[in-house]
C-alpha cells in the first residue's frame, strides 16, 4: 500500500484498490516512512474507508490529540474485540479518544466528574466495565494520572454505544434490564450467581433485547411450535415471563413476540435451576 500522505507515527492517508481514499492506522506503521513511500501492512492495523464524515474527523483528530490518545483507544477495542469477543463500531476511535483526552486535561485541573450509571454499569456490563479499569491502567502508565472507577464506567458506556447499531438512551436501556432482573428476583425469591456463565449469556440477551424495546424494533415469530413445547415444560418460567410481557407492554407500550417469550423462558430456566450454576 502507497502512503500519500503521513498523519503521524501511527497513521497515513493512502488509497484503497478502488481510488477511495483510506485512513490507516497501527502503532508504528509510519515510523521513520516517506510520503510516496510503498508499505508492506503487518501486524494490528486499521484500515477507515466506508464513512467519509468519521475519516476527516480522524483526520482532525490525528493533527489535534496527541498520539497517545489514539493508541490507548486502539489497545481498549483490541482487548474488547479479542479476550470478550464484541465487536464495535469505527466511530469509537473518534468518541473514545476525546473522551479520554478531555478526561485527562480535567483531571490535570483536579477535576473529576462523578458517574451516576457507575451501579448500573458495573452490574450490568461487567466485560465493557473490566476493560475500562484496564484501560485506566493504561492511562496511569501513560500519563502519571490515577483515576478512580467513574471513569472506568464512563469508558464502558462508549464501548456499550460503540457495539449498537444507534444505541438508545443507555440510561433506558439499563434501567429496563434493572426491572426485568427485579420481576425475576421476587418472583423466584431468590438471587442469581452472577459469575455464571448463564447469567452472563443472559445479560448479553438482555441488553439487545432492551435496545429493540427502547428502540421500537421487532422481529417475526418463527418458533411457535418451540414454544408451546417449552411453555408447557417450564411452567414457572412461562409464568415468569408472562409478568414480564405485562410489564412491557404497560410500560413501554411493546408486546412480547413468542421468539422473545421463547428465549426469556431458556435463559430463565438457566439462571434459576440450581443446578445449572457455577
Amino acid at each position: 500500500m502507497k502512503i500519500e500522505k503521513i498523519l503521524n507515527n501511527n497513521a497515513f492517508i493512502s488509497h484503497d484498490e478502488h481510488g477511495k481514499e483510506v485512513i490507516v492506522m497501527g502503532v508504528g506503521l509510519a515510523f521513520g516512512k516517506k510520503n510516496g513511500e510503498q508499505i508492506e501492512l503487518t501486524g494490528r492495523y486499521k484500515i477507515f474507508s466506508n464513512d467519509s464524515m468519521i475519516n476527516e474527523r480522524l483526520k482532525a483528530i490525528v493533527s489535534e490529540i496527541p498520539e497517545e490518545y489514539m493508541k490507548i483507544t486502539e489497545r481498549i477495542v483490541y482487548i474488547l474485540e479479542k479476550q470478550f469477543d464484541k465487536t464495535v463500531d469505527d466511530v469509537i476511535y473518534i468518541s473514545l479518544t476525546e473522551h479520554i483526552h478531555g478526561a485527562v486535561e480535567r483531571l490535570k485541573k483536579d477535576i473529576q466528574v462523578t458517574n451516576p450509571m457507575l451501579m448500573d454499569i458495573k452490574r450490568l456490563f461487567k466485560d465493557e466495565f473490566e476493560t475500562g479499569l484496564i484501560a485506566l491502567d493504561d492511562i496511569e502508565r501513560q500519563f502519571g494520572m490515577k483515576f478512580d472507577e467513574n471513569e472506568a464506567a464512563y469508558i464502558a458506556q462508549h464501548l456499550i454505544n460503540a457495539q449498537l447499531d444507534n444505541m438508545a438512551d443507555i440510561t433506558n436501556i439499563s434501567k429496563l434490564m434493572k426491572e426485568i432482573i427485579d420481576i425475576i428476583k421476587y418472583f423466584f425469591r431468590m438471587d442469581f450467581n452472577e459469575d455464571s456463565i448463564y447469567y452472563h449469556r443472559f445479560i448479553t440477551h438482555l441488553k439487545f433485547f432492551a435496545q429493540r424495546v427502547i428502540s421500537g424494533q421487532s422481529y417475526q415469530d418463527e418458533n411457535e411450535d418451540l414454544f408451546e413445547i417449552f411453555k408447557a415444560k417450564y411452567i414457572k418460567s412461562y409464568e415468569c415471563v408472562v409478568r414480564i410481557a405485562h410489564h412491557i407492554q404497560a410500560n413501554y407500550n411493546y408486546r412480547l413476540n413468542t421468539d422473545e417469550q421463547l428465549y426469556f423462558m431458556i435463559h430463565i430456566e438457566k439462571i434459576t435451576n440450581k443446578s445449572y450454576k457455577n
